[in-house]
């Protein structure tokens, strides 16, 4: 155990990971060494900022305070915090089960824990966006609002974030400003709702004058959208995406079905033909658009036939990039209390094996079109003679990676290269 040194581990999603940071800078400032996901935990306090979204993620974080409880019982670090999504739903429960726990918070009540510590220097003074970077430099994530007011049937989020609050332009654009000044020129746009974005602040959407005022910021190469709503969508932000070069034609949209009955049972809003004629304006006013969406498989209601109206649309419509899951039940969620879960695990499991399989044929024919092509890239890492690479289209950890050869270029440079090759997930190039 390290005295004055404050591990930090993060479960889950990027919005997660701000917080993080957002942590680690006021922790720094007051003196304390932060490691941020070490691999060997030896803090004086370690921070578990736990993911508390699906069944899978929280048995992951609750994995690893067990395994962090075993860890304090052979003293080999000192007090566990445990904070989150996880910790705002299953506070009590925790408590009782695993009583290694020190210090139990919310989601957002992690200042009363970083004011209770002394502090080791005299502390500076830190403007309530500033955090301390965990991604490589060139790259960020910007969280514009926190929340969500669709109450989607199976969803949790709003029982754990509250309400949709976005944050004023003004403060995002000086936080991009100052993001811009130490180096980042990716930012990646992220809420749990961008589509609302403005609504609760402004009474209008204001994400298309804000991506359009952060995209006039001089050093911001590229921004990527990530989270977007499909009902009551803001359409105005496609074309801003077409207007500016630095506005990547990207887009995340989570779109869950397309059969009308399980939307309604998802309680989404949208019917199957809305969501196919926004896709279709995507690709009409941004015709290199790269679509990202999520869908689920196995939702109360889900027989045979709306899961194949779900297969013909992967097929058909041949979204650029997919994933899927098959549905949990959340704990107090609308689905839970009024819906049985009625579809099989072994059926669920089966569709998602059929889906995925289908989205593999659409990857493998986007691939072979790609070949060939010259691409713009951001370096991420220099793996020996090869750079690995992004697009525009392709968001950080969850997209394609380029591998590119004849490039002496850093991480962070841009790089012109010609696409030789592909397997499913990746492509192979050469810089020109």
């Amino acid at each position: 155990m390290i005295k004055n040194r404050i591990d930090i581990i993060t479960m889950g999603c990027s919005k997660n990971l701000i917080d993080s940071e957002r942590i680690i800078r006021r922790l720094e400032a007051k003196g304390y060494t932060v490691a941020h996901d070490p691999e060997i935990p030896e803090g004086e306090y370690v921070v578990v900022n736990t993911c508390g979204f699906i069944a899978d993620a929280k048995e992951e974080s609750i994995e690893m305070i067990l395994d962090l409880a075993e860890k304090k019982n052979e003293e080999k670090i000192g007090k566990i915090v445990a904070m989150g999504c996880l910790t705002e739903r299953y506070k009590n429960d925790l408590a009782s089960e695993i009583p290694e726990i020190d210090i139990m918070l919310g989601k957002f009540d992690w200042n009363s824990f970083i004011d209770s510590l002394p502090d080791i220097t005299k502390a500076e003074t830190v403007k309530n966006w500033e955090r301390t970077l965990t991604t490589p430099p060139h790259s960020a994530y910007l969280k514009i609002s926190e929340g969500c007011n669709r109450f989607c049937a199976f969803c949790a989020i709003p029982l754990i974030t509250g309400r949709h609050k976005s944050r004023p332009i003004e403060e995002i654009l000086d936080e991009t400003k100052s993001l811009v000044a130490k180096g980042v020129r990716e930012f990646n746009v992220i809420a749990q709702d961008l589509s609302s974005y403005g609504l609760d602040l402004y009474n209008t959407h204001k994400l298309p004058e804000l991506i359009d005022r952060m995209a006039e910021i001089p050093g911001v190469e590229w921004i990527r959208l990530h989270y977007a709503y499909p009902a009551d969508f803001p359409y105005e932000i496609l074309d801003v995406m077409a207007r500016h070069d630095n506005v990547c034609k990207y887009i995340d949209i989570a779109l869950q079905h397309i059969s009308d009955k399980v939307l309604d049972n998802m309680r989404r809003h949208i019917t199957g033909k809305e969501t196919i004629d926004l896709i279709n304006e995507m690709r009409r006013r941004v015709p290199d658009i790269k679509i990202r969406t999520t869908l689920m498989v196995g939702f109360p209601g889900e027989g045979e036939k709306e899961f194949e109206e779900l297969l013909e649309f992967v097929k058909s419509m041949k979204i650029d990039r997919m994933g899927a899951f098959a549905y949990s039940e959340e704990d107090d969620t609308w689905a839970a209390k009024n819906l049985e879960d009625n579809v099989p695990q072994d059926v669920k499991e089966k569709r998602l094996e059929i889906l995925m399989e289908a989205q593999t044929e659409v990857y493998e024919e986007k691939n072979r079109d790609m070949i060939g092509k010259t691409v713009r890239l951001i370096v991420d890492e220099i793996d020996g003679d090869t750079r690995i690479c992004r697009s525009q289209w392709d968001s950080p950890e969850v997209d394609m990676n380029y591998y590119v050869s004849g490039s002496d270029a850093k991480p962070g440079d841009f790089i012109m290269a010609k696409i030789t090759g592909d397997e499913l997930y990746e492509y192979y190039a050469e810089a020109l």
